[in-house]
């Protein structure tokens, strides 16, 4: 790619004399900023399963063949009004931006470039990879002005370096906007009078804006940018779980049961019925077999914990309840599912990065997983700040990993199957519950729970316990970094129908076992120290 400076020589000078990211301002978005996918006048339309974070509509139009999407969907209402008007205006923001490069078609192709504002005098094509180079300048701002149609060609990629941020990236553009399948976008689209079109595979962190024309997307990833002012997603305030805390598994009316070898963190119990079928051994905390006066206080801790969700309004709502999971990834809000939802493959919780970030999953319904489904925290996302309200059954099938508190209400908390992890716990207001071979470590307990042990409240796992590699093939190597936990240790390793396939008593802060016996597949382990368990965790083999 050629790129010259469309100044003269006195002008050229007074650029490189700017310290600092060059001449281009970022247009004011205006309520534009909200919206991933939109239409001044026209159609958007989604087939095969896409992913899309931000709001999607058209002032003049419908949106069809949308799956659940995170964010809400605003077809010629009073937002799509005010979208098309912001819309207009950074257009023309764009539009009038006085160039400081131009440059020639194709671009890409290894190139780097710095801020700026960059004239295509006619149709152009990305290619390969295009470098965008903030030089340790967040505000750094890229405006591309393509006085024609654009193009991403298959597997090319706009990436960004030393700072450079999405949200200061913008593309203007008179015609056709195309992307083929797995291209890379990076910065918000508008395009003039003509359509866009997202293909398969393909990912754009941004927006897809139109003056006047459709947008189509086929199984791709949108998600608007952060950062650049944009408001820090925190989601509502959390609830108060008070001595529900201090379960991992309960229910206040029904009774709670368990078969084969199931491991909790946190106490068991009902505060209607016998508890029974769990293994004192592998319970950290306390089995109320009976109820008492902890279980009640649960119950009662329990009931307000439901009503303060139930009360919380919501901030978006999934559409499609029986195709939730899917690979979707939602943000720290308040959700709705008005209806029984099923949870297939997997969701992502994407906490962009605020480790105190909330999410409530309102699901006016029952819920039940697929076998082998998958609930990923990501980007600082943590199991504690995760809450679930169902209304009615609870199924959660094999070998699943779930994450948050659940809190089923009216409904048995039914099948919490072999081979499930929950890093959270379940519990139950009215309905029977039963675990079968399952793993659940209740996140953040309280130090005031008195049923609970000290030792195994005050022990920080990650400063205890290191054990590595994971995957692991031959051998694995067991690090006690806490010197006082080196009394009658060993280490236990089960199947995932809770079977101990290994133990070895560990003499040594530093020792390796052999672990060649243990097929490829996932297992549990757990650390103790003078029968106390001092820390429990996954492993992965690969034989």
């Amino acid at each position: 790619m050629k790129i010259k400076s469309t100044y003269k020589a006195i002008a050229a000078f007074a650029f490189v004399s700017i310290s600092g990211i060059g001449y281009s301002q970022a247009p004011a978005l205006g309520d534009v900023a909200e919206f991933a996918l939109f239409s001044t006048n026209g159609a958007i339309t989604n087939s095969g399963i896409s992913q899309v974070t931000g709001d999607v509509g058209t002032n003049n139009g419908s949106s069809t063949g949308f799956g659940n999407v995170n964010g809400v969907m605003h077809d010629q209402d009073s937002a799509s009004a005010k979208c098309a008007a912001d819309l207009l205006t950074a257009y023309n923001t764009l539009n009038k931006d006085i160039p400081n490069y131009s440059a020639a078609s194709p671009i890409g192709n290894g190139d780097t470039l710095v801020a700026g504002t960059y004239s295509i005098s006619g149709a152009t094509v990305l290619n390969l990879n295009l470098f965008l180079n903030a030089k340790g300048k967040s505000n750094a701002v890229f405006i591309f002005q393509v006085q024609g149609s654009f193009s991403a060609n298959a597997a090319a990629k706009v990436i960004l370096l030393n700072g450079a941020l999405a949200c200061n990236v913008f593309w203007k553009v008179e015609g056709l906007v195309s992307m083929a399948s797995g291209a890379t976008m990076r910065g918000t689209i508008i395009a003039n009078n003509a359509a866009i079109n997202i293909g398969t595979g393909d990912t754009l962190e941004g927006r897809a804006l139109s003056t006047a024309g459709a947008v189509t997307i086929d199984g791709a990833l949108v998600y608007t940018p952060i950062g650049c002012n944009s408001p820090t997603l925190t989601g509502p305030t959390a609830p108060n779980l008070g001595g529900a805390a201090c379960y991992g598994i309960f229910s206040s009316t029904g009774g709670v049961s368990n078969s084969g070898v199931t491991h909790i963190t946190g106490d068991v119990g009902s505060n209607s019925s016998p508890t029974t079928g769990f293994n004192p051994a592998y319970v950290t905390g306390t089995i109320h077999a009976n109820p008492d006066g902890s279980t009640a206080q649960c119950a009662t801790d329990l009931q307000n914990a439901y009503n303060y969700i139930n009360a919380l309004p919501y901030d978006i709502e999934l559409l499609y309840p029986a195709q939730f999971g899917n690979n979707l990834v939602l943000t720290p809000h308040t959700y709705i599912m008005k209806g029984a939802a099923t949870l297939t493959d997997t969701l992502y919780l994407n906490a962009e990065g605020n480790t105190n970030a909330v999410f409530v999953i309102q699901i006016n319904g029952a819920l039940t997983t697929s076998a082998y489904s998958n609930v990923k925290l990501i980007n600082g996302t943590l199991a504690q700040n995760v809450y679930w309200k169902i209304e009615g059954a609870v199924s959660i099938n094999n070998y699943s990993v779930f994450c948050g508190t659940i809190i089923c209400n009216n409904g048995a908390f039914g099948a919490v199957n072999t081979g499930v992890v929950l890093n959270g716990r379940a519990l139950n207001t009215t309905g029977a519950l039963t675990t079968t071979a399952i793993t659940a470590v209740a996140k953040m307990i309280p130090g005031d729970c008195m049923t609970l042990s000290v030792q195994s409240i005050g022990t920080n796992v990650k400063d205890v316990v290191n054990v590595y590699p994971n995957p692991f093939n031959r051998s694995i190597t067991i690090v006690i970094n806490d010197a006082s936990k080196m009394a009658n240790t060993k280490i236990d390793i089960y199947n995932v129908l809770g079977q101990q396939v290994l133990t070895s008593s560990i003499i040594e802060q530093s020792s390796t076992i052999a672990t060649s016996g243990l097929v490829s597949g996932i297992y549990f382990y757990k650390v103790t120290s003078n029968d106390i368990l001092i820390q429990s965790g996954k492993l992965i083999s690969q034989q």
